[in-house]
């Protein structure tokens, strides 16, 4: 990779909420989708509220939470996402990345796969 390539990513992690809108109804932790189907956008939106009021108040470590509720393989790295660049993640949570500042963590970004807060860490 040359170094403006390296240049140009981010890193992130994440915590996402799947719901009944979600383009994929189903995770590691729900793999028919049975609870997926049945959340509601505002019901997930709600959680993940609660989780992040625990992490930006220090009640909760971002990821020890991601490991336990995200919805996505990348739980098992504490939600880490690894490095990206444009183009790679869909559009509303590319552009809440790279909006954020090192350490900072989103409010809620609505995507096709679902609600996600995402902190960046690179």
């Amino acid at each position: 990779m040359s170094s403006s390539t390296a240049a140009n990513q981010v890193r992130a992690s994440h915590i996402l909420i799947k719901h009944q809108g979600s383009r994929r109804k189903a995770s590691w932790k729900d793999p028919e989708g049975r609870v997926i189907s049945t959340t509601t956008r505002d019901a997930a939106v709600s959680q993940l509220k609660l989780l992040r009021d625990d992490i930006v108040s220090n009640k909760a470590k971002f990821d020890e939470v991601a490991s336990r509720y995200l919805d996505c393989s990348s739980a098992k790295r504490g939600g880490d996402l690894g490095p990206f660049g444009r183009g790679q993640m869909q559009k509303p949570f590319e552009d809440a990345t790279y909006n954020l500042n090192i350490g900072e963590i989103s409010d809620i970004v609505d995507t096709d796969s679902g609600v996600h807060i995402i902190m960046r860490t690179g």
